[in-house]
């Protein structure tokens, strides 16, 4: 019935557009089309070496074709392909075929998707309103992406788009109210992709389809966006989510209240987040979680390199084994790499009833992060932060050779990105990642560590 609705309403606008006043002169059309080339080797990231399973080393060279036509200032539509063929070196390889010694099961060629399709209607009725609806990113466009970064955790950054109808209330220059309905279902259902046949041994994949989510979801955000001064920025939010099951869950009904600050004084800089989640499974247990940070940091413009330091803080609620609700924090929609790569997949062994085997459950944590990144040339970046994990609860049950259950210090990461332009259609990045585990790990654990380097071009 959703899907239907939606569709309905996509046809609907674009009726509006088709029979709106539009002269030939107005209509604009652009394209353009991106590759990446990136090499990921991840050690001993999945389980600290303390299961046997392989490290992976592996190439991702993703491409995409986008087309824009804007019929005048107020209507348009955005169209963008894209594809993720990856190939792996080493001892893991993805696919089960008749010959182990054949490349065949060492190239994964993955699909063509629509990564976006939507429609633009600005200024409805000459009103301060604007409408989006089909498939979309909202990378940037909420915060820090603390709740709201990335529809699709389950191909990686292959995608990140979400289904949704976003609505804009222009109230005045300074202050906007955004809401959004939300349908990402655990496979692509609106959609279709061009599919070429493998044998798939990844769990990565469900009747042939690429997993996107963990289950069925559906989520109504409220978001307003209100700049206060011209040194305080305010956003006030509120989110209802349904997660269908949730691993071997219930059904999840979710309510998300929080908002977000930003103040900045000269060359200083404090920002800021904090979030109360409520609610309910199916079989009736609650759910309750808070989460949050704080940073603060300058930026000297006028000395060598314009270094810019931060100090950080960030809290997540942890589920406490010893009642009968479940205190845990929900990361929403942000399950994706935030604060570092590398614990964003150490998650998965320990949250994997709530993920449903996608990396990326933030959760019952304490971070401290130390930061400084510089300008060390005018195309080139360096940025390096020392980062300490605590857990909020100790954990009970889980993995006894990989978990101690007894201690709340998960350990240390170091973290290094460099980047540089070589014009404005080309760039690359080096990026490395190294955790050394503290006592909330067995003994027997060891260091885990990611290393990157990655080719980018955009016409």
């Amino acid at each position: 019935m959703i899907k239907k609705s939606l569709w309905a309403l996509f046809v609907l606008c674009l009726g509006v557009a088709l029979y709106a006043d539009i002269a030939a002169a107005e209509v604009k059309a652009n394209w353009g089309a991106d590759f990446r080339l990136r090499q990921d080797y991840l050690e001993s990231i999945m389980d600290l070496r303390t299961q046997g399973r392989p490290d992976w080393d592996f190439f991702r060279l993703r491409s995409a074709l986008w087309g824009k036509v804007d019929l005048n200032e107020d209507i348009g539509g955005y169209l963008k392909l894209t594809n993720e063929a990856k190939y792996y070196l080493g001892s893991y390889k993805p696919f089960e075929t008749s010959d182990s010694t054949s490349d065949s099961n060492r190239l994964d060629v993955d699909e063509l998707v629509i990564d976006n399709l939507f429609f633009d209607y600005k200024n409805i009725a000459g009103l301060p309103i604007d409408i989006r609806i089909g498939r979309q990113n909202f990378l940037g466009a909420y915060g820090e992406g603390f709740l709201i970064l990335d529809g699709t955790p389950g191909d990686g950054s292959r995608t990140a788009y979400f289904n949704a109808v976003k609505t804009t209330w222009r109230i005045n220059k300074g202050n906007s109210v955004d809401l959004l309905y939300i349908s990402d279902p655990k496979t692509d259902q609106y959609l279709p992709s061009l599919y070429t046949a493998q044998s798939r041994s990844l769990s990565a994949y469900d009747d042939n389809k690429r997993i996107l989510n963990a289950s069925n979801e559906q989520a109504v955000v409220l978001y307003g966006k209100s700049k206060i001064s011209d040194n305080l920025l305010l956003e006030p939010y509120y989110i209802y989510k349904e997660e269908n099951p949730v691993g071997t869950n219930a059904k999840l009904n979710l309510n998300t209240l929080g908002a977000r600050a930003v103040v900045t004084v000269g060359e200083w800089k404090m920002r800021g987040e904090f979030v109360h989640q409520f609610g309910e499974y199916e079989n009736k247990r609650d759910r309750r979680g808070d989460g949050g940070y704080i940073f603060l940091g300058r930026k000297h413009e006028k000395v060598l390199w314009k270094p810019e330091w931060e100090l950080g803080y960030v809290y997540l609620s942890g589920d406490d084994p010893n009642t009968s609700q479940h205190e845990g924090w929900d990361p929403l929609f942000s399950r994706a790499p935030m604060w570092n790569e590398v614990y964003a997949y150490l998650f998965l062994p320990e949250t994997i009833k709530d993920s449903g085997a996608i990396p990326g459950y933030w959760t019952n944590l304490h971070l401290y992060i130390a930061g400084v990144k510089l300008a060390v040339a005018s195309a080139t970046n360096l940025a390096i932060s020392y980062q300490y994990l605590r857990s909020d609860q100790v954990t009970s049950g889980l993995n006894a050779a990989m978990f101690s259950n007894n201690s709340k210090e998960r350990g240390q990461l170091a973290t290094m990105t460099l980047n540089h332009s070589f014009t404005k259609q080309i760039d690359c990045l080096l990026q490395v990642e190294y955790f050394v585990p503290g006592k909330f790990y067995n003994d027997n654990a060891k260091d885990a560590a990611l290393y990157r380097w990655q080719l980018q071009y955009k016409l």
